[in-house]
């Protein structure tokens, strides 16, 4: 096996330190000195390598040796079988088994292999990071009807060690032929392109989206053997969409090859074929919806003003059809009620879409590929995740677009009930509002409903199928009846035009939701971490003001129950288990002694920058930096974990010490 030369002398490097360790050299001279002193008589005789190497394993030197590099067998192995540098100097924290994968001989697959990247300019001055240091890191996701693939993080380079192989399956699974082998027809009828979604996590743990491509594999139809290779150009979202970011070398093999290729220009006038329908029905439905527009202005010239949103940007700058991005989504078993699925939504990250520069707020509606594998996004990513997921659980629900307070642009979820009540769902928060209009013709006397709600007006609503304006004569959320079948409160846009370009399926339509995947965090393991952390925080944080630190475990443990019970009536909206928590609490502060708590939430799990937090509030400062007789603290973390490794952090720092006089 050959090594390059870079290999060769970090490994003889590696060597020479552990025999320097040892003391191995003059273990060998000594030997070597006898040898010649004792056992060679003969002065004339050569005196072979061989008989040195005699001579070492005879008083076991060479055995010693051994033994103590035995630990680096597995290391070393690893580090000779990685090829690229930067590989060898990367740690992934969640390593991964490579697992074999069952192939239904009934079924055709493609093989997608990733081989490397270049041209990835921004990090052009990015130094190799030395061995064990933390560097930040390119992580490739896929999706491809219904299936999903994560490659292993790799550090950011110029050109990034990609190399990851990922085997979809390709059937039809529809007219009742899922369990035939798709033949060329039916792959080429196919259109679903293949979603890659690049992202880059910087050494604090946060993510940014970098690059979102909708991949055309049809073309290894055309070829001889199944066999192609692409160089993928990734271009950058929002204000830099236009502009490269690197270049992907991939390579595309079916499984088995179809026995009669496709000829190229058969596979070229299908993917043509295709964009011009696809054109056709954009251009179609633009002008229905600017005549759909003109009627609306008609009924009263004050709707010119009103948050009536029909397009909207996605991460690639193309402007599609606001009910493209909803669609009924089923969690399967990763979510048991709507309320779980609120709370999912709730913990996963928010960020304003970046703006460069001034001139306000940007917009980017992320595709939910690219908002799942980034953990966060606006709140119109969440609203539309979360109307997916309660139209999944068989509620009718709609993305509500409007304003809050102060007139900022704003979206929630609105569900309606088969009786004809109206919740609202605020995405970011987790919360409920039941909505009950107020009649500006009652008389002043009566009591009118004083909305909880912070949301102001609301200019139109939508899902997957159904598009409506709101024509009432005043858009304050206050006033709005919500009757969605009521044509004269609530314009609709023809379902069918909708259907035309949003229906699964559509060419102009994003792909079908990706499926979610379930956490790869342990809750305990997670929990213990950052507690831990936060214990070394607080005595680090107490030494500097001159002040000793006594733990008190027994007094951590009980804060457990508070912390489930906060998070269960973040889920359910139901406080319980109060009563015990106070109980044991009384129990456990003697008489004479005061007890205090303070319990915060978090949705990320970086210990350091929670404890700085905490420290801004004057009631956990208080309890951190607390003097007294006796005085003990305590410190429980739980994690809550979630979808997409999504999690909700709960802290309770508490103290308890003798009141003095």
């Amino acid at each position: 096996m050959s090594l390059p030369p870079e290999k060769s002398t970090e490994l003889k490097q590696i060597i020479h330190e552990q025999l320097n360790r040892m003391n191995v050299h003059s273990r060998i001279r000594e030997v070597l000195a006898e040898t010649l002193k004792d056992e060679l008589g003969d002065e004339s005789r050569n005196f072979s390598e061989e008989d040195l190497i005699k001579a070492l394993r005879k008083r076991g030197i060479i055995d010693d040796v051994m033994k103590e590099l035995h630990f680096l067998e597995d290391g070393l192995s690893r580090e000779l079988t990685s090829t690229p540098k930067p590989a060898t100097h990367f740690v992934d924290k969640e390593p991964r088994t490579l697992k074999k994968t069952n192939i239904d001989p009934s079924r055709r697959y493609l093989h997608l292999q990733v081989l490397s990247g270049k041209a990835f300019l921004e990090h052009l001055q990015e130094l190799d990071p030395l061995p064990g240091q933390v560097c930040s890191t390119f992580t490739l996701s896929l999706h491809f009807r219904n299936q999903r693939f994560r490659s292993k993080p790799v550090p950011c380079a110029c050109e990034p060690d990609f190399q990851d192989g990922f085997l979809l399956e390709v059937h039809k699974d529809s007219l009742g032929d899922g369990s035939r082998m798709a033949d060329a027809t039916t792959l080429l009828s196919i259109c679903d392109p293949v979603q890659l979604v690049l992202i880059k996590m910087d050494t604090s743990g946060e993510t940014t989206l970098v690059s979102s491509h909708f991949l055309e594999w049809r073309s290894v139809l055309g070829v001889d053997r199944g066999v192609t290779s692409l160089a993928v150009e990734l271009l950058g979202v929002g204000a830099e969409c236009k502009i490269p970011v690197g270049v992907l070398n991939v390579k595309l093999e079916l499984y088995p090859p179809l026995t009669q290729p496709l000829s190229p220009e058969i596979v070229s006038t299908q993917l043509t074929l295709e964009r011009q329908k696809a054109a056709e029905k954009e251009r179609l439905f633009l002008v229905y919806a600017k005549q759909w527009w003109r009627e609306y202005l008609q009924i009263r010239p004050s709707h010119n003003s009103r948050l009536v949103k029909i397009f909207a940007q996605d991460e690639n700058g193309l402007n599609r059809p606001v009910c493209c991005y909803v669609r009924p989504l089923r969690a399967g078993r990763l979510l048991d009620t709507p309320r779980q699925a609120a709370r999912f939504v709730n913990v996963l990250g928010y960020e304003k879409a970046p703006v460069v520069g001034g001139g306000g707020k940007q917009e980017l509606w992320c595709s939910m590929l690219a908002f799942l594998c980034r953990n966060k996004g606006d709140c119109e990513d969440h609203c539309t995740l979360l109307c997916s997921l309660l139209l999944g659980f068989g509620l009718d629900a709609y993305v509500c677009v409007g304003t809050k307070g102060r007139g900022v642009a704003h979206t929630w979820v609105m569900t309606y009930g088969t009786d004809g009540a109206v919740t609202f769902w605020e995405s970011l928060t987790g919360q409920r509002y039941v909505h009950k209009p107020v009649n500006p013709d009652d008389p002043p006397l009566v009591e009118q409903p004083k909305p909880l709600y912070p949301y102001r007006t609301i200019g139109c609503i939508f899902n997957h199928q159904r598009f409506l304006a709101n024509c009432q004569p005043s858009d304050s959320v206050d006033l709005c009846v919500f009757d969605v079948n009521d044509e004269s409160r609530w314009k609709p846009m023809s379902e069918e035009a909708i259907k035309s370009i949003c229906s699964p399926g559509s060419t102009t339509s994003l792909p079908p939701l990706p499926p979610l995947c379930s956490s790869l965090l342990d809750a305990a393991t997670e929990s213990n971490e950052i507690e831990l952390q936060l214990r070394v925080l607080v005595t680090e944080h107490r030494k500097d003001l001159g002040l000793t630190t006594v733990w008190d475990d027994q007094l951590s443990y009980l804060l457990s129950p508070a912390l489930a019970a906060y998070e269960i009536e973040r889920t359910t909206g139901i406080s319980a288990g109060n009563e015990e928590f106070q109980d044991a609490i009384r129990r456990a502060v003697p008489d004479g002694h005061t007890f205090k708590g303070f319990p915060i939430h978090f949705v990320h799990r970086n210990a350091r920058r929670a404890f700085a937090t905490c420290l801004r509030s004057p009631f956990c400062d208080e309890i951190v930096g607390c003097r007294g007789d006796q005085m003990r603290l305590a410190v429980r973390v739980r994690v809550f974990t979630y979808p997409e490794s999504a999690c909700a952090v709960w802290i309770m720092f508490a103290c308890k010490y003798r009141s003095v006089l």
